[in-house]
């Protein structure tokens, strides 16, 4: 039976082969330090719990909620976004909740993508932030991910080139993927450039809050003028370790959120109302939940970086988010990314996120989640050493067993 048109448009989900195989060993009793997938293992701070807990068992709060969010929890995100980036919103017409940012960035694109709309994309980049925009017709012109010197550069040549112009770019710092975190004086050049070209600026900013070298990352709201042509796009789930609540948002520019909110309205009543509720004492809170969740990936960074580079794989340490954006070994890199991640599931019980599933120019790395303590941590680095050693050995038979790419 022929696939439906929206489907065939999707690429096969690299990400799935990795998560079979997996399941596969641990199905098979092997202890898998899983450092794929991004899902925060911290617990969501109890205060927030308690509020759940509290407004649960009012039964009114059982009936449909708000699919733009409850007046409270929208002025609590501009209260967050004026303490933390001095950035004034009016919760009525510049603030929307979402069902997590990943939802909030899929249903943007449905409210304003024509069939053949360009979007120039980072590549690589989280995978919503182009397939959101192909499930709706779009037509995605790879950018580079580097908010360097080269980037306006770039953007000069994506608008030259493509037909018809460019709709909308997309930005993500810092990036999931690559870690890569974006400068204030960056954000100003972009927005420079998007006003004299007349292209919407989509900020996804969900690692706002995990920075580990002292300089908070701004978002593209700071710049004067930036909210003529910016939405923003942020989540609760990493800041929080709220991933399963399912709680976001996207906030700036009037014209873009109604149209979001538009299309919102006949797609969803909103998350749970003691979801909501509970979402918005935590960003009425003090800060302190933040900075403990902010400290202990910084520590988790700090222990990747040593023992994976005493282990034979040295690894950048990220300045910001939860992940580590880590080169393949050269001997391993003729395979490709996923190739050398089956390797690391068959013979070191270690899951990483293959490169190649955020874009073809990831394909020479893997994402490395900080969602494991410590003695984990540890752990899958000793299991790497071995695995690299026993692979540099010529009576080895381990990288044959996967050149089959």
């Amino acid at each position: 039976m022929e696939e439906f048109h929206k489907v065939r448009r999707l690429p096969p989900y690299v990400f799935e082969q990795v998560n079979r195989l997996k399941a596969s060993a641990r199905a098979h009793g092997a202890d898998i330090i899983d450092l794929g997938m991004g899902n925060p293992d911290l617990p969501t701070p109890k205060a927030i719990v308690d509020k759940l807990c509290e407004v649960v068992r009012d039964p009114r709060t059982h009936r449909y909620s708000s699919s733009r969010g409850i007046p409270g929890l929208r002025r609590a995100q501009a209260a967050y976004y004026a303490r933390r980036f001095g950035v004034k919103l009016d919760p009525e017409t510049q603030i929307v909740a979402t069902l997590g940012s990943k939802e909030g960035f899929a249903n943007m694109a449905q409210a304003i993508t024509a069939p053949g709309d360009v979007v120039l994309c980072p590549n690589p980049t989280y995978p919503i932030h182009a397939f959101g925009f192909i499930m709706s017709g779009g037509v995605i012109r790879s950018m580079q991910a580097e908010p360097d010197d080269r980037f306006i550069p770039a953007l000069e040549r994506g608008v030259k080139h493509s037909t018809p112009k460019p709709l909308a770019l997309i930005l993500n710092y810092p990036s999931n993927p690559t870690a890569l975190v974006a400068s204030l004086d960056f954000y100003k050049d972009v927005v420079t450039f998007a006003k004299k070209n007349d292209l919407i600026i989509l900020s996804d900013l969900a690692y706002s809050e995990i920075y580990f070298d002292g300089n908070p990352p701004p978002s593209v709201l700071e710049v004067p003028g930036a909210i003529d042509v910016a939405v923003e796009f942020t989540s609760m789930s990493k800041t929080f370790s709220m991933p399963g609540w399912r709680m976001g948002f996207a906030v700036g520019n009037e014209r873009l959120i109604a149209a979001l909110t538009r299309v919102k309205s006949y797609l969803d009543y909103g998350a749970f109302t003691p979801i909501q509720v509970a979402a918005a004492a935590a960003l009425n809170g003090d800060g302190k939940d933040i900075a403990e969740v902010r400290e202990t990936y910084h520590r988790r960074r700090d222990v990747m970086v040593e023992a994976f580079g005493r282990a034979g794989w040295p690894i950048p340490a990220p300045a910001a988010s939860m992940f580590a954006w880590a080169p393949v070994p050269e001997p391993f890199r003729h395979l490709g990314s996923l190739e050398f991640s089956k390797l690391l599931i068959e013979h070191a019980d270690v899951a990483v996120a293959p490169g190649i599933g955020f874009g073809e120019y990831g394909d020479d790395f893997v994402r490395v989640a900080l969602v494991e303590n410590e003695h984990r941590i540890r752990q899958a680095a000793r299991s790497i050493k071995k695995f690299l050693a026993n692979s540099a050995s010529p009576s080895d038979n381990v990288v044959p067993l996967a050149v089959h790419r």
